[in-house]
């Protein structure tokens, strides 16, 4: 009688039978198909183009190989990375690069991989230009990248090039195994087992690496690579052997060191690893297929079969490779979010529903109904969008497009268990990515080949949902120090990413920000390095200097990659995952302390809608040392382009001078010596900074930002390096790979109290400009405050924006007071078109006073035709101007948009040229209407 074992899901254990569990998958081939579904598989292929195109490819591909094999039966074989000659069963590591190999075994063992680090100066060779049987003790002889010429290095100079020649071997074997189980030709076979068997012989006998200084690559290593994590080599070894099984039983081939190998690589990654980010979920995929590919437990004399592997995948942690049950404790429950930066986090979705997919694919449980958080997260994936669909570029992320495979996946779920509803509303979502010209219905390897649906169902008009409906005017995610906020459709739409650091891949960027406007992300991120060793990741892609932020003393650092210095959101609006009724603006304030000169931080940033459909940014940046004595900020601005210009406030352009400036020479960072063609200019004045953006066929982009000025301010024009963040769906593809010019403004002073402020002001060469001026002013009775003018383009509206520096600071001159955060004044000449008040407690101006319950609220007072229309979060009175003699107002109020209560308003008793209005809670929408 077959054991039986444990396999706990998530909420629970399940006392599983293996034998009727896995009863469909007894047999071989199983990981992704049986031998029962061939002829169904066999018509897909002639009804499914996408399904035809793969295995076409496929075979193609093979084909000049196997005229290679059949005039040399090891032509391949003889391609693979060995220790041909020496036979060498141990490995030795230093740290992240391999140190050499020695001792022997009775066959030629596998080669271990030259780097932990991918950048590398030389080329990988063609598989055709591989030496066959090459094993020479002066190292690799391949050719530089710049010089052409082929150089003998050690392999730790080589990347990875020895392992992806292996790779790229074992995935011709894998297709060719494929091709043996569809068409019973045995030529496809006799190709692929000698590359499988002597592989898997040699790794056999080969002892996993061992580090020299015991270091923690000591802790991390697989058996091929430098981490557990890239061991892709397994996918193809479990595919060909589970395509091949009946082959090799046909033949009687021994399989029983290939199946050690399988569980030595499993036992590897189950003890090696880091346990506290995504690793565990990569190395869950390959312990998944290694034990989906076993037999029982009962099999082996050291019972580590199939239930052994898949219980330490699902239930089972160890000090280095957390069960997914444990894994899954890491999202936060609440909003969906995985603590990595964007890229990271959607790729594990992608590895967990492909998991689900393979356990689901042997079980017929539907596993996925035990994992909900991982349905949430996809969903929720879609709040790290721009406009244009890609992926927001934080920390070591890019932008990219959502993996159209996590949606693939969850319809495949959903169609299998008949979860109608739910296909349809993530269909609808992919139709769309599949229209908006960001996907093609494709496949690129067996998994997609196997588990996506033939084709997807078309929604009917009243069922599609769009991924607009999934996204809301702001969202928080506190666990990645996130903050996105957005306002406006299409064309204008208009987009800022807040962002500080914590969480895994995460950058030294203090409160960092990247602006999305005129179709493109301009103000971008530069994402990350040629790898996480080199040192222009280290030294700047990392680091400050490669970050729209302000910098402290050209010092401001902190650790990058595992970071936890978060930002505080103090106040937003509208509230994370909120859509209110008032929607003219959006903004937020985040504070920080910078680590490294121990300095207080403050980023208020809004987006506003001017009186047509554009919009217009505004970012006030504080920044102090806390202890007193000299100091020095510099803010940080990056914007897409191929020249900025800087003109005074009459509109002549500065005249600039070549600086060395900003420089490690100088005392800074070393991530300033990435700056080049540096000039430099000091004003005390106003100057408006202009970003010309040219792309071929399309009008000149631009993006003037309205600088405040200051005291001896230094402004510097700059290029920084290209961006690794965008891409052809957030900038032009010409200037994909061209320097960013920079704009850097200095203080020899704190920031604080006069902060730098900016109006972005985007817009397009021969159309619309929202704004005719700005203007900046300061109260002398209130050090704190930031006020800003804002004319816009009909020279009649003047948008009046008042920040503090908390909600408890003062604002104040002879006509006006301001107890609290924000206040935001839209005026035409004499009318008020709107007002907009948060974290306030007090506020009066040109007659309106209104004032809290004492607790800060935020409030928004609209015109309307009938008088005004109100949005409040808490209680308030409120004192409106009313001129004596005018015919009575009534309030009305609303809850869930249902009309509930109405009153009058009274005249106030101190001052008989205002009326009084009371709002005893907050209220989605209340009207104040003046009777004919």
């Amino acid at each position: 009688m077959k054991k039986k074992f444990l396999l706990h899901i998530v909420l629970g254990c399940f006392l599983l039978n293996a034998s009727s569990l896995f009863a469909q998958s007894n047999s071989h081939p199983r990981i992704y198909v049986n031998n029962e579904s061939k002829s169904e598989f066999l018509k897909t292929l002639e009804t499914v183009s996408w399904k035809r195109e793969l295995v076409e490819k496929k075979k193609q591909n093979l084909e000049k190989y196997l005229e290679y094999v059949d005039k040399d039966p090891m032509w391949l074989v003889s391609r693979l990375q060995m220790n041909w000659k020496t036979k060498h069963d141990k490995v030795y590591l230093k740290r992240g690069d391999f140190s050499h190999s020695e001792g022997s075994a009775p066959v030629p063992t596998v080669r271990y991989s030259g780097t932990r680090d991918w950048a590398t100066d030389y080329y990988r060779p063609k598989l055709e230009d591989v030496e066959p049987y090459f094993d020479d003790p002066r190292g690799l002889y391949l050719e530089h990248r710049k010089t052409k010429i082929k150089e003998w290095i050690h392999p730790s100079k080589a990347g990875f090039a020895i392992e992806k020649i292996n790779e790229q071997i074992m995935n011709l074997a894998e297709d060719a195994a494929f091709f043996y189980w569809l068409t019973n030709d045995k030529k496809y076979a006799e190709f692929a087992a000698p590359v499988f068997l002597t592989y898997m012989e040699g790794m056999y006998h080969r002892e996993a690496p061992i580090d020299l200084e015991n270091s923690n690559q000591q802790h991390v290593s697989g058996l091929a690579t430098f981490e557990v994590i890239h061991e892709e080599i397994v996918v193809s070894l479990v595919t060909a052997y589970d395509f091949l099984y009946d082959y090799f039983k046909k033949n009687n081939t021994s399989l029983e060191n290939s199946i050690a190998v399988f569980q030595k690589w499993g036992d590897q990654i189950i003890e090696k690893g880091i346990p506290d980010n995504n690793w565990n979920l990569f190395q869950a995929r390959y312990l998944t297929y290694i034990g989906l590919v076993l037999e029982e437990n009962s099999n082996y004399k050291n019972g580590k079969g199939r239930e052994y592997f898949l219980d330490h995948t699902f239930n089972i942690s160890t000090d280095r490779q957390l069960a997914i049950k444990e894994s899954l404790l890491v999202y936060d429950q609440e909003t969906g979010i995985w603590p990595e930066s964007a890229s990271y986090s959607t790729h594990v979705i992608t590895s967990l529903l492909r998991i689900f997919t393979l356990l689901d694919h042997a079980t017929n449980n539907n596993e996925f109904l035990n994992y909900p958080i991982v349905e949430k997260a996809a969903l929720v994936s879609f709040q790290y969008l721009f406009p244009t669909g890609y992926l927001v570029g934080f920390g070591d992320s890019n932008h990219k497009i959502l993996p159209p495979e996590n949606f693939e996946l969850l319809i495949a779920n959903y169609r299998k268990y008949n979860l109608q509803d739910k296909e349809v509303l993530i269909s609808s979502l992919l139709n769309q990515i599949i229209s908006d010209g960001l996907y093609r219905r494709k496949a690129s390897d067996f998994f997609e080949l196997f588990f996506y649906v033939n084709n997807l169902e078309e929604a009917e008009s009243t069922h599609k949902t769009s991924f607009k409906n999934l996204i809301s005017p702001t969202f928080y995610a506190s666990n990645v120090s996130m903050f996105n906020q957005r306002l406006g459709e299409g064309d204008h739409a208009v987009m800022v990413s807040t962002v500080g650091s914590f969480g895994n891949h995460a950058h030294a960027n203090g409160i960092s920000i990247e602006l999305f406007a005129n179709n493109y992300v301009l103000g971008p991120d530069f994402g990350k390095g040629p790898s996480y060793w080199h040192t222009d990741h280290h030294n700047f892609y990392s680091k400050f200097p490669a970050h729209n932020t302000v910098v402290v003393d050209g010092q401001s650092n902190y650790n990058s990659m595992r970071t936890y210095n978060p930002f505080q959101l103090d106040k937003a609006y509208p509230n994370s995952g909120e859509t209110p009724n008032f929607d003219k603006l959006t903004f937020s304030k985040v504070s920080f302390v910078e680590p490294k000169t121990v300095s207080d931080q403050q980023r208020f940033t809004a987006i506003i809608k001017s009186h047509s459909d554009k919009n217009y940014v505004v970012d006030v940046f504080r920044s102090k040392k806390q202890l007193e004595g000299k100091q020095k900020h510099e803010y940080i601005y990056h914007n897409l382009g191929q020249s900025l210009k800087i003109y005074d406030k009459n509109n002549k352009e500065l005249k600039f001078d070549s600086t060395d400036d900003l420089s490690s020479k100088k005392g800074d960072l070393k991530g300033y010596n990435y700056f080049f063609d540096k000039f430099k200019t000091q004003t005390s004045e106003d100057v408006q900074a202009v970003f010309n953006l040219e792309s071929n066929g399309n009008p000149t982009n631009l993006m003037k930002l309205w600088v405040k000025g200051s005291k001896n301010q230094t402004l510097y024009k700059v290029k920084s390096p290209k961006s690794n963040a965008i891409s052809s769906g957030t900038a032009p593809k010409e200037i994909l790979d061209e320097p960013i010019p920079t704009l850097i403004l200095k203080r020899e002073e704190a920031a604080w109290i006069n902060p730098f402020a900016i109006v972005f002001n985007p817009y397009i060469k021969g159309e619309e400009n929202p704004i005719a001026n700005v203007t900046y002013e300061t109260f002398d009775d209130s050090p704190n405050t930031q006020v800003i003018h804002v004319l816009l383009n009909d020279k009649k509206t003047t948008d009046r924006i008042v920040v503090n520096a908390s909600i408890n600071d003062i604002a104040q001159n002879k006509d006006f007071h301001q107890k609290g955060l924000l206040s935001i004044t839209r005026q035409t000449e004499k009318d008020l078109d709107f007002m907009f008040l948060s974290g306030m407690f007090k506020y009066e101006y040109k007659g309106w006073d209104l004032v809290s319950s004492g607790e800060p609220l935020t409030i928004s007072i609209e015109k309307t035709n009938a008088g005004y229309l109100l949005q409040n979060d808490a209680p308030i009175t409120i004192n409106m101007p009313y001129p004596k003699g005018k015919l009575p107002a009534e309030l009305r109020l609303y809850e869930k948009g249902e009309f509930v209560a109405s009153r009058k308003g009274t005249v106030n008793r101190n001052n008989e040229n205002q009326l009084v209005f009371k709002l005893e809670k907050g209220y989605d929408k209340a009207e104040i209407v003046f009777k004919n």
